[in-house]
């Protein structure tokens, strides 16, 4: 077995193979990407002899990742690491690789023989890994020398890898615990990933449980006359799924690997009590044969079609399977629903409903419950390990087990023996302990039902629940946006919780009071959350309303205060860490710029968009972008400072949001000694550990008295020039013009010469008097407006 997973092979450049490629580079392997060498009569032009012909399908397998969107690599630098080649020439070099993943075409005896014709090239520790979805891993097994059997074992990614976080790790019998183990902390460390170990049976745990449900549900479809929209509408976020609901999901999936994901198990599964369930409707079958595979096909459930001054969605009548006009679902049950707290509230009240809406999600969900219930120790060991993969492979918030505890295990179970259903022994054990629920709390610990006791969930230590440590008496102080929690070892924990984590007066003072108490009773201050983003900044609403009234002296208070804020945490005593994760906007943005110091999730979304709603960022996100430009300059005399001057205007003035942590660095919204977590569950811990080890070693706050050289009338002369190309081509609108200018008015130091040294409070004197003027303008309200009613920015 390897000690540490430092250089990977990737076999087979597909769709998956490249992607799986991209996010291993991703994470700082070295990859080696192989694939077969292109036959006759396969398109490839060239010499046959040639390493570019010999080479090409693995070539364009990452040239596919480089183009793909969602973005495959974090950066395009970062793929640079991946190497290419093919599975004739270059079987000698996998003998220098850690780890092997095959991800060829989903067949075992295709599968079986790639291992046959590695295994004598591998290295005595490297680890073998199937991405198979849900062939038996067993089976490869008996295949292969039995020498290597030990290091095999199924890793099974979901589908864009560098997105969905469920990783399952399928050991077979045979499977050296030491390399599950590796594999693993690899997983959940060095990829990011929440790692569930799943049995090897037909599809493992996820994709058994997600494709039922799916299956289930366009079989309750077709016999009780639901539409698509009305079956989206009832199984997207009012059961806590995502927005893409049933169908949108299946077209992106591709219901040709649907219907072989659901094939597998009505194959591979004789004894599974609801294997008809699996065997794919008639109407599925025919959309097969039309070619209507989803939105790699041009069109599957819903197809988006253009018409003039723009387009529109089409959904598919499976009865003709011709396309037809959109109808939005109309349930008034769904609407009452949609007013309560939580998903079980949500779910309880619609089931109560006794409508259309209410007969099927009580005939969808009531099935998935059974249907999971009775795979606890045949796919999976425990309750726990089935919602964690339908959370993290799914997006489910909620585990099947975990909503059944959210609607109520004892009142639905009644409902299901009233009709006739027969309970699992599972949830009749269940039903006969005190708490009727298959998870429970106590002081601060959660548990789950085995079946005979109660044990603890499993947990990792380096995945700290802000939520958990509240209720177990941590919460410092809390106003209505934000509050203090002790996060222990003498670190305290910042977190924002108003609506969408949106920075208002609430968030302000708590950000100064959590500056006061940490100089006085801790070792340093971390700025973190677990909402669905870190901050999609400035309270925008609130902001407008005081323009329309004329309020300029409670603006400009605001503001003020904002930057007292953001000044505070950069020159707190003690080290004050943010931990941004998603989107990170505007204001939010600039509460990670003022800390200083970052631990950024890697999936993380940081930009200063101030631009797009006719602003310029005001709580000192410009002075911190152009002295973070400035930092490391050249001791050259004379100094020019309009270069660092003009990249800020860049990154500012277009409004770009880094579309990962990686690129973040390289647009300086985040320092290169900033640290990236890959595991977002892991992210308040090692922000934690940054903090504490800056405070260990006897941190400093920076010198408030720098001076700052700014590019002057010159710079702002430049800049004026460059924008009026830019619309006198037709680039941007008058207006951008107008707001380009003021940007440069402040990140050149204003009307100043050449070279001049300024302080901070300068130019933060300059930031806020460009904001409030340009609040006060009709065509930055309209686009404020704008951005509140669509959520798109306007180009007035």
């Amino acid at each position: 077995m390897t000690s540490s997973i430092d250089r990977a092979a990737v076999l087979g450049a597909g769709v998956m193979g490249a992607a799986l490629a991209a996010h291993l580079a991703n994470a700082g392997l070295d990859v080696l990407l192989l694939d077969i060498v292109p036959p006759e009569g396969s398109g490839v032009e060239g010499d046959p002899a040639s390493r570019e012909y010999r080479d090409a399908f693995a070539r364009r397998g990452l040239e596919r990742a480089l183009r793909s969107r969602p973005a495959a690599f974090f950066t395009r630098a970062a793929a640079r690491r991946v190497r290419v080649g093919n599975l004739e020439d270059d079987l000698e070099r996998l003998r220098d690789v850690d780890l092997v993943i095959e991800a060829v075409v989903e067949r075992l005896d295709v599968k079986t023989a790639l291992f046959e014709r590695i295994a004598p090239h591998l290295g005595e520790r490297t680890i073998v890994a199937t991405n198979t979805s849900g062939l038996s891993v067993t089976a490869m097994a008996d295949a292969m020398p039995e020498a290597l059997r030990p290091r095999l074992l199924g890793m099974h990614f979901f589908n864009p890898p560098r997105y969905l976080h469920l990783l399952e790790l399928v050991p077979h019998a045979g499977t050296d615990p030491g390399v599950l183990e590796a594999a693993r902390e690899f997983g959940e460390t060095v990829l990011g990933k929440g790692v569930v170990i799943a049995r090897d049976t037909p599809n493992f745990i996820a994709n058994r449980i997600g494709v039922f449900g799916v299956m289930q549900t366009i079989r309750t479809m077709l016999e009780d006359g639901y539409t698509v929209e009305e079956v989206d509408a009832l199984t997207g976020p009012l059961l806590g799924r995502p927005k893409s609901a049933t169908f949108r999901t299946a077209d992106l999936v591709g219901i040709d690997v649907l219907v072989h994901a659901a094939r597998t198990v009505h194959d591979n599964a004789p004894e599974d009590e609801m294997r008809d369930v699996f065997e794919p409707p008639e109407p599925i079958r025919r959309m097969l044969d039309k070619g209507l595979l989803g939105e790699k096909s041009g069109g599957g459930f819903y197809r988006k079609v253009r018409r003039e001054g723009g387009s529109e969605i089409l959904t598919l009548d499976l009865e003709t399977l011709e396309y037809r006009e959109r109808r939005k679902a109309k349930f008034a049950s769904v609407e009452a629903a949609k007013t309560k707290d939580g998903i079980g509230e949500r779910i309880r009240a619609l089931l109560g409903a006794g409508d259309r809406a209410s007969a099927f999600v009580w005939k969808t969900l009531a099935p998935m419950w059974l249907y999971a219930a009775r795979r606890v120790g045949e796919i999976a060991d425990d309750v726990v390990s089935i919602d964690r993969a339908m959370r993290w492979g799914f997006g489910w918030r909620l585990g099947p087990f975990e909503l059944w505890d959210a609607v109520g295990v004892e009142e639905t179970a009644e409902r299901m023996r009233d009709e006739g259903l027969e309970l699992p022994p599972l949830v009749a054990a269940v039903l006969e302990t005190p708490q009727k629920r298959f998870y429970t709390e106590s002081e601060g610990t959660r548990h789950f039902f085995t079946g005979s006791d109660r044990r603890p969930v499993p947990e990792d230590p380096r995945a700290i629940d802000l939520d958990a440590l509240r209720r177990a008496g941590a919460e410092v102080r809390r106003n209505a946006g934000a509050s203090l929690l002790d996060l222990g070892d003498g670190v305290l924990c910042l977190e924002f919780h108003s609506k969408m984590n949106a920075i208002g007066a609430d968030i302000i003072s708590m950000i100064t009071a959590a500056v006061r108490e940490t100089e006085r009773n801790f070792e340093a201050l971390v700025i973190a959350n677990q909402g669905r983003n870190f901050s999609v900044g400035a309270n925008l609403m609130l902001l407008l309303l005081e323009a329309q009234e004329g309020n300029w002296e409670e603006i400009d208070l605001m503001v003020r205060q904002f930057q007292r804020a953001t000044q505070a945490l950069r020159y707190c005593r003690k080290p004050v860490v943010a931990a941004p994760f998603g989107m990170t906007l505007g204001g939010g943005c600039e509460v990670v710029l003022g800390a200083g110091h970052a631990m950024a999730s890697a999936e993380t979304y940081i930009g200063l968009v101030e631009l797009g709603v006719g602003l310029v960022p005001a709580g000192g996100g410009c002075k911190e972008m152009l002295m973070r430009h400035l930092e490391g300059r050249p001791p050259v005399e004379p100094f020019d400072p309009f270069p660092y001057a003009r990249a800020a205007f860049e990154t500012i003035g277009m409004a770009r949001v880094a579309t990962s942590a990686a690129e973040a660095r390289e647009m300086r919204l985040l320092r290169r000694g900033d640290g990236i977590a890959m595991n977002p569950d892991h992210l308040v811990w090692r922000a934690m550990q940054m903090a504490l080890g800056m405070a260990r070693a006897g941190y400093r706050p920076p010198d408030p008295t720098e001076p700052i050289p700014v590019a002057g009338e010159s710079g702002i002369a430049a800049i004026r020039s460059h924008l009026f190309n830019l619309r006198d081509g037709g680039h941007i609108s008058e207006y951008d013009a107008h707001l380009g200018a003021q940007l440069a008015h402040v990140l050149c130091g204003g009307s100043l010469p050449a070279g001049t040294e300024v302080d901070e409070a300068w130019l933060l004197d300059l930031e806020r008097e460009v904001f409030l003027r340009l609040c006060g303008e009709r065509r930055t309200q309209e686009r404020m407006k704008h951005m509140l009613k669509t959520g798109k920015p306007l180009r007035n």
